[in-house]
């Protein structure tokens, strides 16, 4: 006897990342402009950024798009991974921008050049405002992990522009140049912490591995305390994609006609404790359970 439960999210999630996409890359296009004419490299790779913000809402775009697909007979899941795997080129391509602006800045330390403070100052306080309209925009999407990684990208851009802000002024009111290339150094470690996060966020979805905000044992015991219930083993948690989390386990029960109620009460506790909605539990007689259990019932219901 098996049992499977299955409540599917919408997979567009397009429409804030299409907006999204469209304000930052034509920000992006103005910075890179503003940075070469002003001569900031702390523009210039804050420019760099926003360009893989873009091309990670690009690619989320068309993930989205795959996602929409229905399952078919090769992939029975469906198309949801698209997005996982476009989370992963897009973090593996700004790590490749991170070793480009570091270089650029390491080498401008050594040999520096003119800066155009005043031009710094009015283009990046024009893209502070830009990430403050495109992080509100993704704010209201629902939190897949191409929109996470997005909004986190993001994020590090409110930062990068206020950097930017920041060596303009200085530049404009002292003369110092060297902070340009130094706050550029800085975007770059903003990159490199969203990038690794966004990696490490996708990797764990292709590993099948418990969602870190879940723990196994708790989930386990949670179940093994739903009336009906007499322990819970073989349990297995993971993400199907980034917006459905699967859930599969053994389940010894003490009456096998009672099944349909048990089943009731543990869907309903999957959802509402751990927003699981991707179940399938198999339920064992007790007198017929595996002896190997991984969890056992918290109390005892003599």
């Amino acid at each position: 006897m098996h049992e499977h439960v299955h409540h599917r999210h919408g997979g567009g999630h397009l429409r804030p990342l299409v907006w999204s996409l469209v304000i930052t890359f034509a920000f992006a296009m103005v910075e890179a402009v503003g940075g070469w004419m002003s001569g900031s490299l702390a523009l210039l790779g804050d420019a760099g950024h926003m360009a893989t913000d873009a091309l990670a809402l690009a690619l989320g775009a068309v993930a989205a798009l795959l996602a929409q697909k229905p399952a078919d007979r090769e992939l029975s899941f469906g198309w949801g991974r698209a997005e996982v795997l476009a989370a992963i080129v897009n973090a593996v391509f700004m790590l490749l921008i991170v070793i480009g602006i570091g270089i650029a800045a390491i080498e401008r330390l050594r040999t520096p050049q003119p800066v155009h403070g005043g031009t710094v100052m009015l283009i990046a306080l024009i893209g502070l405002l830009v990430n403050v309209a495109v992080a509100w925009v993704l704010h209201r999407g629902e939190q897949t992990l191409n929109i996470r990684g997005a909004l986190l990208h993001v994020m590090g851009d409110l930062l990068g522009s206020v950097a930017a802000l920041i060596a303009g002024a200085v530049i404009y009111f002292t003369g110092w140049t060297p902070i340009d290339p130094l706050l550029s150094l800085l975007i770059c470690v903003l990159i490199l912490i969203s990038s690794l996060r966004l990696l490490r966020d996708s990797v764990d979805v292709l590993m099948e591995r418990v969602p870190r905000e879940l723990s196994l044992p708790v989930v386990g015991k949670t179940l093994a305390a739903v009336e009906g219930v007499r322990s819970v083993h073989d349990l297995h948690i993971w993400r199907l994609d980034s917006s459905t989390i699967s859930l599969s386990a053994h389940i010894v029960v003490d009456d096998l006609q009672a099944w349909s109620g048990v089943l009731e009460r543990l869907r309903e506790t999957l959802i509402k404790r751990f927003d699981i909605d991707h179940i399938t539990l198999q339920p064992e007689p007790l007198d017929h359970h595996s002896a190997v259990e991984i969890i056992d019932r918290v109390s005892d219901r003599d």
